[in-house]
């Protein structure tokens, strides 16, 4: 008989609802249980895409035995870490201290009053390699829950108050100062791996946050070792096994430090802010390889992770069949079925394919030397094995296309989907793609229709016709920014007005007036045992970061001091961080570099169906030009320009003919107008490093 996950949307969720364990979803019902009975819960939280959840899952979960223990003993509730970050961010705080280490599956027992008192992670089933067994675990659990109770609720209130102490810290406040970059920069580089780019050991992270910080220091300084970190890192996560050489897309990390061995799994946000970055890299070099990338990781996400109604996918597994990865490697005899022999060898001497294999007996495709490279080495022409391999890719991606795809994670996040919709706007500026926008605004318009309350809050989640869970502020945050940019790529006013208004949102009920920064949930929120601020990255953006730079960005556009002034108080609440602990705070560099400037405020007036004014659009959108913010009033366009922009336009006129002229101000303080697409490529050009 299904459990009580039986009701929910959640595909993690979902997966579990056969188990014998008597799961029950984190809410009312099963929270009141646990007070009645004053049995512990215990609380394990995962996600869909989690190889070790599945383990634990199969080994523990679905053994009668344990479950017997656990029906027996907790109030057991299962979590979708992915539908409730704000419960994964307490309790993973809570692991962390508790084990000095943390991950997922995670597992963690709770008094009543939800105050976490024993936590680990992934358990096997029986005592093994010096980890103890789960069985051991909840029999030593529910043993000092019964026997040692006053000492464990001790122990449990002083936790709890540490974990709302540390949840409340933002970093210290402090000095706002361009010198803070180059402190971070610094310590970049002492982590840095010249030989394979990335920072630090295995398992390898792609850091996109502190890659975009990279090359806003070295648009600032043009200091050459912050630009090869960036390229280095770069090539070296395309050439890889992390980078899907068939289908795009990266996977979340590599197990090695030469990002080789990827675990598998593909996130929304990976690659949301993996092509964000490569774009930005295509336009401070102006090497296409960085756009091919950008592009084909965009193409993966709009094939394979696009619902019909606009909105982007979360995640897909790294299991396919019960095997980690089986979906994505290759033997040599399988190559050579699908491209022949002569074809194949070729592909497989460029690829890394070898009867040893490189994962386990088969073949991660990377790509060891560059194209250029083999060809030197085969005595071949670049161009003419270039050809060939892209129809050999092409054979081996319609070949992969019939296995048995990975498990998908169908659900879609607000946060997430800003991400995308950011990435995809940014990439079709800067690569002359209108279809980028287009999906952009198709999953904004999704949102809009499909994920508010009728008060216009936003909801976090939506599956399957159904929108649920109050959101966040990494949701409002990331949609915020990703409608700023979409604005910037499409001149659209509605876009403006929405980012606006989320905006408004955050301020009224996510804000720390007393602390400066903000809270990740809502003042009027689900009272748990802490309420967080989200300053650091981890595998995403800050939220509060996020909010800074949405923020500012629509500070500098409308010129309204409210938003200038609350995402000013947010960064000096996080200046101790940016001092203390630079490497995790990318994002909010990001917003810095916005905040400190100097900030181009760049203003384009013209004939929308003027052929030099869309030249002119493309100039704006392939420039490397970071802290820069985009206002249009394009006659003949769809929509005038809000009432927000009028500090910026005002007063702002075209050439009779409607050709464009383009305004670079400062403070809305402006220099000489360029008119015609000569002179604003020449103002452009000493806008510009490269």
């Amino acid at each position: 008989m299904p459990n009580h996950l039986a009701g929910e949307t959640s595909p993690y969720l979902l997966q579990h609802q056969n188990n014998p364990v008597d799961w029950r979803p984190w809410g009312p019902e099963a929270l009141e249980l646990a007070r009645r009975d004053q049995r512990p819960i215990f609380l394990s939280i995962g996600y869909s895409a989690c190889h070790w959840c599945h383990v634990m899952e199969h080994e523990s979960f679905e053994d009668e035995r344990i479950a017997a223990l656990v029906n027996e003993r907790f109030v057991a509730i299962k979590v979708d870490r992915e539908e409730r970050p704000d419960l994964d961010q307490i309790y993973m705080n809570a692991t962390q201290m508790l084990t000095g280490h943390g991950g997922w599956p995670m597992s963690v027992f709770l008094t009543p009053d939800l105050k976490p008192f024993y936590a680990g992670t992934y358990f096997p089933p029986t005592s093994r390699g010096g980890m103890p067994g789960f069985d051991q675990v909840l029999v030593a659990v529910h043993e000092a829950w019964t026997r040692r109770r006053d000492e464990v609720e001790r122990m449990s209130a002083e936790l709890a108050d540490e974990l709302r102490r540390a949840g409340r810290a933002a970093g210290g406040g402090g000095q706002l100062s361009a010198e803070l970059f180059e402190h971070a920069v610094n310590q970049l580089a002492r982590a840095f791996d010249h030989a394979w780019g990335g920072f630090g050991r295995a398992p390898k992270f792609p850091h996109p946050m502190d890659l975009q910080l990279l090359l806003r220091f070295w648009n600032r300084t043009g200091h050459p070792h912050s630009l090869e970190m960036v390229r280095t890192t770069l090539d070296r996560m395309a050439a890889g096994g992390i980078y899907d050489h068939l289908g795009g897309g990266f996977a979340r990390y590599s197990v090695d430090a030469r990002w080789l061995v990827p675990h598998f799994e593909k996130m929304l946000y990976d690659n949301a802010l993996l092509a964000a970055t490569y774009v930005e890299a295509y336009q401070a070099t102006g090497d296409e390889n960085y756009a091919r990338v950008a592009r084909e990781t965009i193409e993966y996400v709009l094939r394979d992770m696009t619902d019909a109604e606009g909105g982007f996918y979360s995640t897909e597994d790294a299991d396919s069949e019960g095997e980690e990865g089986k979906f994505y490697v290759w033997t040599p005899e399988e190559i050579e079925a699908v491209l022949g022999e002569a074809a194949g060898a070729t592909f497989g001497r460029v690829y890394d394919v070898t009867d040893a294999g490189n994962f386990e007996g088969r073949n991660i495709l990377n790509l060891p030397k560059t194209i250029a490279q083999a060809a030197r080495i085969m005595g071949r022409d670049e161009n003419e094995l270039a050809a060939e391999l892209a129809v050999s890719r092409q054979k081996l991606f319609d070949a992969r296309q019939q296995r048995i795809r990975p498990g998908k994670d169908d659900k879609i996040i607000v946060a997430w989907n800003g991400l995308m919709i950011d990435a995809l706007a940014r990439a079709a500026a800067a690569l002359g793609e209108p279809r980028y926008a287009t999906a952009a605004g198709a999953a904004a318009d999704f949102i809009h229709d499909r994920m508010q309350r009728p008060d216009g809050r936003l909801l976090h989640t939506y599956r399957r016709g159904q929108a649920k869970l109050d959101a966040y502020l990494d949701d409002y945050a990331a949609l915020a920014n990703g409608l700023v940019s979409l604005y910037e790529a499409t001149f659209d006013p509605r876009r403006l007005v929405e980012a606006a208004r989320l905006l408004d949102i955050v301020l009224a009920h996510f804000a720390d007036r007393a602390g400066g920064g903000f809270f990740f949930t809502a003042d009027d929120h689900e009272q748990l045992i802490a309420r967080n601020k989200d300053a650091t990255d981890n595998s995403t953006p800050s939220a509060s970061a996020l909010a800074a730079t949405a923020l500012v960005r629509l500070g500098k556009l409308s010129g309204e001091a409210k938003y200038l002034e609350a995402a000013e108080a947010a960064l000096v609440a996080a200046a101790g961080l940016l001092e203390q602990a630079p490497t995790a705070m990318g994002q909010t560099f990001l917003a810095l570099d916005y905040y400190l400037g100097p900030t181009y405020e760049l203003a384009l007036v013209g004939d929308a169906g003027h052929a030099e004014t869309e030249a002119a659009r493309r100039e704006l959108g392939r420039r490397y030009i970071p802290h820069k913010v985009v206002a249009g009033r394009l006659d003949g366009a769809a929509g005038d320009p809000p009432p927000l922009l009028t500090a910026l336009l005002s007063g702002k006129t075209a050439d009779s003919g409607g050709g464009p002229t383009l305004y670079v101000c400062q403070g809305y303080t402006c220099q000489e107008p360029a008119r015609g697409l000569s002179a604003i490529r020449a103002q452009l050009d000493s806008l510009t490093r490269r």
